[in-house]
Parts: C-alpha cells; structure tokens; sequence
C-alpha cells in the first residue's frame, strides 16, 4: 500500500493513508507503522471467507511515553497542521472522506472544513487528562 509520510529530518511526524491507495487483489495484511510505535497501524485486505485464527494477546510489560493518535475521516473533510518536536509549524495537509492519519510524533491542530463532517479518533492510553497529556503550541 502507498502511503505519504510527514517527516523533519530522521523523524516521522505522520503517515497518511489516502482512500484511493487501498489496491485490490491478494490477502493482505500489512502494517504501515514501524514495531517501535506506540500506535500499532496496519490495514487488511482479505477475500471472502478468509478465517483469521482466534486469538488474545498476552500482557506484555509496556512504557508509553507519548500519547499517539490516528484519525479516520468517516465522511467530510479535515485540515490536519502538523507541527514539529520543537513546535514550529511545517505544513498543512487536507484529509477527506476514506484518509486516514497516524500521528506519531510533533504536533498538530485540525480544522474541520464541511459540515457533518466524522471522524474516528484512535489512541493508546491510559489517558491522564489533557492537562497532564497536552502542551498547547
């Protein structure tokens, strides 16, 4: 799967998945953040009657040191601004019905730009409240 990628320098700020670059074809799954992410994102892609084995994940011991987010647009259309580790502004990217963005590292703002619009937001946690979790740019 194509994906863009928002980086400053060596750092990956955020990956985007567009909705036109799902391909079809194949049993697919595929992960799009590295291992080392606190967000684990991956997409599948799988034919009718494809079984996956049941399963639960063990309790592994895990230090989260940043909260993650991924954002879906279910319908409308978003301005996501990204920003760097040391707050400055880099760029501005519209997302629109069917993208999808994984924010890994830096900052970032929204602007919603149509009515009605939806979005699924995802994040790891425990989350402590944005007092502790947020430093406002």
């Amino acid at each position: 799967m194509k994906t863009e990628e928002i980086t400053d320098g060596d750092l990956t700020l955020a990956i985007i998945i567009r909705d036109a670059d799902w391909k079809g074809g194949g049993n697919i799954l595929s992960f799009v953040s590295s291992k080392e992410d606190y967000q684990q994102v991956g997409t599948w892609e799988y034919s009718k009657g494809q079984k996956l084995a049941p399963h639960i994940h063990s309790i592994q011991p895990r230090q989260v040191l940043r909260t993650q987010e991924v954002i879906f647009i279910k319908d409308g259309q978003v301005r996501a601004d990204i920003y760097t580790e040391k707050k400055e502004f880099l760029k501005s990217v519209n997302l629109r019905k069917g993208d999808t963005i994984i924010l890994l590292n830096g900052g970032h703002g929204y602007e919603i730009l149509e009515d009605n619009t939806k979005v699924l937001e995802v994040k790891n946690g425990p989350y402590p409240g944005a007092e502790r979790d947020r430093e406002r740019i």
